[in-house]
């Protein structure tokens, strides 16, 4: 009976592109809304990542909130998701990859801002907050944020076997390694940083974030760069691709804007509130700080990594026939960079892969505080999480999937609500971080240049 209700329910959701058209809906009401805040602040989100990060004790900086967020949204996704979009829709699907990411920008500085408005303190004295707290405090509907906390939870729990067996197929393809051996060597790195003392997740992802995808891009640059000559055409093939006569009428012109928009929107996570769950816990002086460094964080999955995974995919001069998955861009990697690039691209995945756990962890911790406060509710998460990674390393669980797209599906919808019924509240709150934040900054660089 449960399969036969989570095959009706993705089906309508995803069969029939339900949370597609509504995640497009609410990120262009929230640009409107907000005047397009994600291009008109743009320069003022790349100046909040590096001001004001120091360790606070009321919680982790903003600098490590976006760090975890951004560690779930830099996942397996960008790697696994684009390779399906340029399989599938071409190299016309990475415009609408781009367009997704402009759009939904506007929706992760609502959900966000909204999670820093109606967050609580724990026991401890720490921030937690998200889509379940502003349902229930900003809505006074707690059931809401009950049914979202279950949704996230099963949702995650889900996502935990994708990138296991991600993770696991990538090894065996490059080292012939066994699943085991890979299974258990991830479960116990991820048991050793979700079991020590102290909050791990935080510090460790706020290094390995920036390092993984700087050494990422680098290597993709060094790809580019080589291959300089063929960019312009390549850019000239995005986009007539993307809006082009020939696909229109060969009638795959549906296909290509479907799977860039469906890639877009779910790589970087915008409408979904799973990031704010993370973002709610930076001890910040306004709300619409964060909100802004969440804009910046679906910029930096989508316009650059899924961008940059797009480019060497569709730089590649290979017979692209029978190639799926990630072999075909380890394929990729291995035309542009030689042998070593199938090693490169699996120690990648298992580093995006790895953050993507940790990331999933930190918004549970803060999902389940709000049920209960009792610690054998997080350490039987942390449990069952193991459950699911050795799970999915060893063997693929098409049903647990299923249940990870319901999961997602119903936790989208439940934060959609709340982000549309408190629309005003993020209306209102940006215009006072206008007003009297960025206003300020200006008048005082303004007396400072008049005062030389």
């Amino acid at each position: 009976m449960l399969k036969n209700i989570v095959e009706v329910v993705n089906g309508i959701l995803w069969g029939q592109n339900l949370l597609v058209w509504l995640l497009i809906g609410a990120g262009l009401f929230f640009s409107l809304k907000t005047k397009f805040v994600q291009l008109r602040l743009f320069k003022e989100m790349v100046k909040l990542l590096t001001k004001g990060n120091n360790q606070r004790k009321n919680g982790v900086t903003s600098f490590q909130a976006f760090c975890i967020s951004t560690a779930s949204r830099v996942g397996a996704g960008n790697l696994v998701g684009v390779v399906a979009a340029v399989s599938v829709g071409g190299a016309g699907s990475i415009f609408w990859m781009w367009l997704m990411a402009i759009i939904g920008s506007a929706s992760a500085f609502a959900e966000t801002t909204l999670a820093i408005i109606y967050r609580e303190r724990n026991k401890e004295g720490k921030f937690v907050g998200g889509p379940a707290f502003f349902l229930s405090k900003g809505l006074g509907q707690k059931w809401l944020g009950v049914l979202f906390v279950i949704s996230a939870l099963i949702c995650w729990a889900g996502v935990m076997q994708v990138v296991s067996n991600s993770v696991t197929e990538s090894f065996r393809v490059a080292f012939g390694a066994d699943e085991l051996v890979v299974t258990i060597v991830v479960i116990l790195l991820t048991g050793i940083v979700i079991f020590g003392r102290g909050d791990k997740i935080s510090p460790l992802l706020s290094k390995l974030v920036p390092l993984m995808s700087a050494f990422y891009l680098l290597v993709v640059l060094f790809i580019v760069v080589k291959n300089i000559t063929l960019i312009p055409g390549l850019i000239s093939d995005i986009i007539s691709q993307a809006l082009g006569f020939k696909q229109a009428v060969g009638g795959t012109l549906g296909a290509v804007v479907m799977n860039g928009v469906k890639r877009g929107l779910f790589s970087n996570e915008a409408g979904s509130g799973s990031a704010p769950c993370a973002a709610a816990s930076a001890d910040v002086d306004h709300p619409a700080t964060q909100g802004l460094l969440q804009a910046l964080g679906v910029f930096v999955d989508t316009i650059l990594i899924c961008t940059a995974t797009a480019l060497v995919m569709l730089l590649a001069d290979i017979d692209k026939t029978n190639l799926m998955g990630m072999e075909f861009l380890q394929e990729s990697f291995r035309y542009h960079v030689g042998d070593w690039g199938v090693t490169f691209i699996a120690i990648m995945l298992f580093l995006f892969s790895f953050s993507t756990v940790l990331g999933i962890m930190f918004y549970a911790k803060n999902n389940i505080v709000f049920l209960s406060e009792r610690e054998i509710f997080q350490k039987g998460f942390k449990v069952l999480m193991l459950i699911m990674l050795f799970q999915g390393g060893m063997q693929q669980n098409f049903f647990i999937w299923s249940l990870a797209d319901f999961g997602i599906g119903l936790m989208t919808i439940v934060n959609l609500i709340g982000i549309f019924l408190l629309s005003k509240k993020v209306e209102e709150c940006l215009e006072d971080y206008e007003k009297n934040v960025v206003g300020a900054e200006s008048a005082k660089e303004s007396a400072a240049v008049e005062g030389l």
